[in-house]
């Protein structure tokens, strides 16, 4: 209650701040309106990796998006309304309909800035909070957003608290909603002390909903950490650190950690190199127990790193097999990852992309089973239609250890060899737009 009341009063003191700002000038045509469209089509082959419900591995599906964004702007107010059209060709309800982004934004010429309702958040390289749009469906956030930006500084405050229902007789309790938290608190300062580089260091406190009573009682984990942006020339660097602490949703202290490393080089405008690693804890005595059998194992910590708001999609592998699904039990024996890419240009309207994984388990696995899971080449290219219209596709291939199929516990025949290719077309108009 008393958080509640601090947001409240908050609101009150920056809201004169901003009308007081305003009314000093009325420039002419201060007014903008915008009406934009995003559509995407993506058809999906997967064949190994992840059981359907009739025991096999292979699918073969057509998932489409269409969002149609309004947006309107007056000096320092602005206005974004985006419902969204998300659905698998043939489903049954063909989808449904969400509002995708509903906010409004009051922002001082001082650099202080307001950001209230569902919004996206993206922050440094997204690995822990980001909009992880490959899915369709993003990340996003019913929140409170402020924040001060001036000259070298940044700093932002994010406010969001959920509940299933107006409930105002049923107390707090809050399961089964549209976000996997309850509540959080996040504070996120950047500096850019020169042109090339950059810094950032981040807290977060998400309260989750204790699932071990039916009691309104709330459990807290906090993860804090910094990330590094340098950029010498045609070099980039990039580096983070993180931890987790706190009590997780069933009553177990959290104590993970993750950490990445990662360079690029541009060798000139259309070719360009890159690689990199990055260790996430696992939890130890990580046990998968042999099919036919159910297996009991006591668990008294949490040791694997949770990237919660995450894209994960561009991080872990592009077959989504790791922090996209879970393992067999849902426990998890953390990642590590050794990568390389390229992406090359032949020409200005079309892109290749190649890049490798070594993938790996951080902790043991009990038994004969080495931490090596796999090596998987991705492979993608793109290529610019016309003004707004792209069209892109991409095949990836997997060799998986017998690691990889034990914790995934594939039933496809060849369980060690796994493929994924897709197609999509993006068409992102912006039709309509008037100053006034």
């Amino acid at each position: 209650m008393k958080k509640t009341l601090l947001l409240i009063s908050a609101l009150f003191f920056f809201l004169p701040a901003f009308a007081q700002s305003e009314a000093s000038e009325q420039p002419e045509k201060a007014n903008q309106f915008s009406i934009s469209t995003q559509h995407w089509t993506r058809g999906e082959w997967r064949d190994g990796g992840m059981e359907n419900d009739n025991g096999k591995d292979m699918a073969l599906f057509v998932m489409s998006s269409t969002q149609l964004s309004f947006n309107y702007k007056y000096k320092g107010l602005e206005v974004m309304f985006a419902p969204k059209h998300i659905g698998v060709w043939g489903a049954k309800g063909s989808g449904g309909i969400n509002l995708e982004e509903g906010w409004f934004s009051l922002t001082h010429k001082k650099g202080l800035f307001l950001k209230l309702g569902r919004q996206h958040f993206a922050y440094d390289d997204q690995r822990i909070i980001g909009t992880d749009d490959w899915v369709m469906t993003t990340s996003r956030h019913d929140a409170l957003k402020l924040g001060l930006e001036m000259g070298k500084h940044k700093l932002h405050l994010l406010f969001a608290y959920n509940q299933n229902d107006e409930n105002t007789n049923g107390g707090t309790y809050y399961v089964d909603g549209s976000q996997t938290y309850k509540m959080m608190q996040t504070l996120w300062y950047h500096f850019d002390p020169w042109p090339q580089f950059g810094a950032s260091l981040l807290f977060m406190n998400t309260g989750m909903q204790n699932l071990m009573t039916k009691e309104d009682v709330t459990n807290f984990q906090q993860l804090f950490g910094g990330f590094l942006d340098w950029h010498p020339g045609s070099f980039s660097f990039q580096g983070s650190y993180y931890r987790q602490t706190g009590i997780e949703e069933h009553e177990l202290p959290i104590h993970a950690w993750m950490m990445s490393a990662e360079a690029a080089w541009t060798i000139n405008p259309r070719i360009r190199l890159n690689g990199g690693y990055f260790h996430m804890s696992g939890d130890p005595y990580f046990f998968v127990p042999p099919e036919g059998s159910i297996g009991m194992m006591r668990k008294t910590e949490v040791c694997g790193f949770n990237p919660i708001f995450g894209s994960h999609h561009q991080f872990y592998g592009a077959m989504d097999f790791f922090y996209v699904s879970t393992y067999y039990g849902g426990n998890t024996p953390g990642l590590q990852d050794w990568h390389l890419g390229m992406k090359w240009s032949p020409s200005d309207p079309w892109d290749i992309n190649a890049s490798y994984h070594y993938l790996a388990t951080s902790v043991k696995i009990p038994g004969d089973y080495k931490r090596g899971l796999g090596h998987e080449i991705e492979l993608s290219t793109s290529w610019k239609i016309m003004k707004d219209v792209s069209l892109s596709a991409g095949y990836s291939f997997m060799h998986g250890t017998e690691t990889m199929k034990v914790l995934k516990r594939s039933s496809s025949e060849n369980k060690n060899r796994l493929h994924w290719a897709w197609i999509m077309i993006s068409v992102t108009p912006e039709f309509f737009k008037i100053k006034w």
